[in-house]
Formats: structure tokens, C-alpha cells, sequence
């Protein structure tokens, strides 16, 4: 070819070729909460059974996905996802207090009939980044001083079913906005809260599975659920 007309070519074909790529690796990522109402999500709340018409837990306010707090339970997506990373941007609206992302959830209501089966992401104030096995199990490194004796592990009832964070101070103040972001690939899930790695399991004994919002007795605003595939994890 003449070099000239090669050179034109990497010059004005390149580029394109680039931003074709660019453009579809951010088509891959979807928003999770389309900002107007759940659409891709389905309540599940004991307490309304026999209330359906109660007070639900889960609304859309001011743009905002709201998780109320009370009546409790879960918000769970109506897919199943595996090999993701998960951003996601909340803030707890009043009085700090407990939340939570579970992932590879299943089973609904397989612990204390309110939990599905699942790995929880804790959200809870000051504990951001723990997991909790929800008959679900993981392995971190340095796991008894992490989780306590060994004799005492379980993921069911009245076991020791949670597993610290490698950090202190990686949250925001109460009322900003924190960003945590969930790798899942295989059978390996890392969590960073607002740029810290906070968590890094391996062995996880579910792959993929829906996800979940909870509503554990705080309010707590999310702006952002933004789920992207991946192939590998980020270092």
C-alpha cells in the first residue's frame, strides 16, 4: 500500500476503530433503577402477605431509589447476573443505621424466613464492606481473626456468619454519598467502599444468582445501581 495513503488510514480509521470499541464496552453497562419507578424489581416483604396494601417498603422518591427501612425485607432484581462489576452510590437519608447489597441470591426467605439465600455486601454504618454469609460461604485470608473460632462458622442460624472488612474509615460522614463498587467473577468477589478495597473472598460458593437491596430498619437513598460484565477483576 502507499505509505501515504496507509498513514491516512491509520490517521482517520484508527481513531474510529477506537471509538467503536469505546462506545460498545460502555454499551455493556446498564442502569439497574431506570429513576421513575422498580421496573426490574420485585418487593418481597413478609409483612405483607396478609397487608398487601400496607406501607410499602420500597418506593421511588425525587429521582432516588428509597429503601424505607420498615416494613422489612428485600427489593430483589427479576435477573439473575454473574461475572459483573456493581457501582453503586447511596447515602443513608436520616439516622445511620443497617442496609445491605446481597449478591447470587436464590432462595428467598431461607434465613430467619426473611433473607434469600445469598452473600450479603454490608452497607451497615461504620461496617461498610463486610460480608455475611447467607447460606451461601466465602473465604477471606486471615479468617479466625476475621470471623472468630473456627468451631463456630456456619452460614445458618446462631452461626458465625460474619466476616469483617479490611478497613476503618473508608465511609463518608452520615447524610454524603458513598460509592461501593461489588466485583463478581467466578467464584471471586471483591468490594471497594468509596476508592478503598475493603473485602476480597474467593471460594464463594455460589457463581451468580439476583441481586438485592435490603430494608433493614434505616432509610437509605440510592442514586446509582449500575451494573457493567466483566471478563477479570480489577487489581
Amino acid at each position: 500500500m502507499h505509505r501515504p495513503l496507509a498513514m491516512l488510514l491509520l490517521t482517520v480509521v484508527l481513531p474510529c476503530l477506537l471509538a467503536g470499541a469505546a462506545a460498545a464496552e460502555e454499551k455493556e453497562s446498564k442502569s439497574l433503577f431506570n429513576g421513575r419507578d422498580l421496573t426490574g424489581w420485585q418487593a418481597d416483604v413478609p409483612d405483607l402477605d396478609k397487608n398487601p396494601d400496607g406501607k410499602p417498603a420500597f418506593i421511588v422518591r425525587d429521582g432516588l431509589l428509597v429503601s424505607l427501612g420498615n416494613p422489612r425485607g428485600h427489593l430483589i432484581s427479576a435477573d439473575e447476573h454473574q461475572n459483573y462489576r456493581l457501582e453503586v452510590e447511596y447515602r443513608f437519608a436520616g439516622e445511620p443505621g443497617n442496609c445491605g447489597v446481597l449478591i447470587h441470591a436464590s432462595t428467598p426467605r431461607a434465613l430467619y424466613k426473611m433473607f434469600p439465600k445469598s452473600l450479603e455486601v454490608q452497607m451497615h454504618h461504620t461496617n461498610a464492606g463486610d460480608f455475611w454469609c447467607i447460606l451461601e460461604d466465602i473465604k477471606v485470608p486471615n479468617m479466625v481473626e476475621r470471623r472468630g473460632p473456627q468451631e463456630n462458622w456456619g452460614v445458618t442460624e446462631g452461626k458465625a456468619r460474619r466476616i469483617l472488612n479490611l478497613t476503618d474509615g473508608s465511609e463518608k460522614p452520615a447524610g454524603e454519598w458513598n460509592t461501593m463498587v461489588i466485583e463478581c467473577l467466578d467464584d471471586t468477589v471483591k468490594v471497594w467502599v468509596n476508592g478503598d478495597l475493603v473485602n476480597h473472598g474467593t471460594e464463594c460458593t455460589a457463581k451468580k444468582g439476583r441481586l438485592a437491596l435490603q430494608a433493614e430498619g434505616s432509610e437509605v437513598e440510592f442514586r446509582k445501581l449500575v451494573l457493567t460484565p466483566i471478563t477479570k477483576l480489577s487489581e
